[in-house]
């Protein structure tokens, strides 16, 4: 039997504004944490010894501001960023505060996933590259970028349910989207057939956004045609 305040949930469009809020607040966080993550992980590649521009201090302190900061539990950020939400969003809690905390959670991880892509990259094409003559950011740009296409969208993926889940967790500060109705329904009143819906419906976009990532990653992967 379907629960009263499960059956509420459907017919007040609770749910389906749950589900958009859940969406607005990943795909907005993903976007700004890659504006960050992705020159930040560019960054740290080319800096580091065996890179095209050496600069190891810079790539030391680099290193250790996005383990610090990928090192705090998302739950404990959410909350020491509230003074600094407030400031910029007018408000702490709510789908749009929760993409501030997102985005500063989540752009370490997507550095150290940009990292981890472009090292990928043959070392040969960019030591033809640079015979050639190539600058730097032609180096980036035209050979580390295009090349490490394929694992950078994976990468994406697997960042999206990152902070996917980073979002159902903010639900325990008043975050919005599917990790608020977990808590206040499925939680808080004990409401079990709520935290399992909520629970599949998390699941079944988590494999929504991998399997787009997977199949995109494989149609522009030029190794695999």
């Amino acid at each position: 039997m379907i629960s009263d305040v499960l059956r509420n949930l459907f017919t007040s469009g609770e749910l389906v504004s749950g589900i958009g809020e859940t969406f607005y607040m990943v795909c907005l966080a993903t976007l700004f944490a890659y504006v960050i993550g992705l020159p930040l992980g560019l960054l740290l590649v080319t800096t580091d010894k065996k890179g095209v521009r050496p600069m190891p201090v810079l790539n030391t302190v680099l290193g250790i501001v996005v383990n610090i900061l990928r090192s705090i539990p998302f739950l404990i950020l959410a909350v020491m960023l509230i003074p600094f939400t407030r400031a910029i969003v007018g408000t702490s809690i709510g789908s749009t505060a929760t993409i501030v905390p997102l985005v500063i959670g989540s752009a370490p991880f997507v550095a150290r996933m940009v990292e981890s892509s472009a090292k990928e990259v043959d070392p040969g094409i960019i030591e033809a590259a640079q015979s050639m003559g190539a600058s730097t950011g032609q180096i980036i740009f035209k050979v580390l970028l295009p090349e490490a296409k394929p694992s950078l969208v994976v990468g994406a993926a697997i960042t999206i349910t990152t902070i996917l889940g980073y979002s159902a967790m903010a639900g325990f500060v008043g975050g919005g989207g599917l990790g608020t109705i977990a808590v206040s329904y499925g939680y808080n009143r004990y409401q079990t057939d709520i935290m399992l819906l909520t629970v599949a419906l998390l699941v079944v976009i988590v494999q929504l956004f991998q399997e787009i990532g997977m199949r995109l990653a494989k149609r522009i992967d030029r190794r695999i045609h």
